[in-house]
Order: structure tokens, then sequence, then C-alpha cells
């Protein structure tokens, strides 16, 4: 299936800095679900308690801090990241500039 901007669903969290764009129409009925999320600078996530599955993520731009359990993980542009999300684990931007993420989650979590 072939999806385009038409199919895209926006939402945005001001107070957190935080914009979510859902990429395939309906993912959330599928086994995996891929999102856009951008973080302005100081934005973050919210913080998702643990779950079965796993995330994967693709910096697109900026930077982002990976918060997994008491763990921190650095990710710039060009970097990837994959974690079991058996902890409670957010994401934020502590850069200076907004950063844009590639982020998938199985099962769908957002």
């Amino acid at each position: 299936m072939v999806y385009g901007p038409q199919d895209i669903f926006v939402k945005e969290h001001e107070a957190l800095g935080l914009t979510i764009e859902w990429l395939v129409l309906g993912a959330q009925k599928n086994s995996l679900e891929p999102i856009l999320v951008t973080l302005q600078p100081g934005g973050k996530t919210e913080v998702y308690p643990p779950h079965a599955g796993e995330e994967y993520g693709y910096v697109l731009s900026g930077g982002v801090t990976i918060m997994l359990g008491s763990r921190r993980y650095k990710a710039r542009k060009g970097a990837s990241f994959h974690y079991e999300a058996s902890e409670p684990h957010y994401l934020l931007n502590s850069g200076r500039t907004p950063a844009r993420v590639l982020w998938i989650s199985t099962p769908p979590s957002f």
C-alpha cells in the first residue's frame, strides 16, 4: 500500500514542544507503527511506561537524548537506536535546533 501526504495525521503538543505525524493511515491496527516526531529545543515526548515490544528510531535532523529507565543515550543526525520497551522511556531534545526522528514502534503504542 502507498500512502501520500493526504493520509498523514498530525497532532501537536505545544506544552511538550512536540509534533507527531502518523505516516500510515490506520497503523494502530497493524503490527508496527511508524511516526515522525519533531521536538523543539527543550521539547520531549511523554514518558511511556514499560510495555511489550520494541522501538526503533532514526534521527533525521538535530539530536535527541533517549531516556531508557535511568540510562541516557545521545543520538545525532544519521544515528539510529533500538531498544526493548521494558522500562519507562522517552525522547528529549536538549539541543538548540529542532530534532526530527522517524520512530517505529511494535506493537503500536502512540
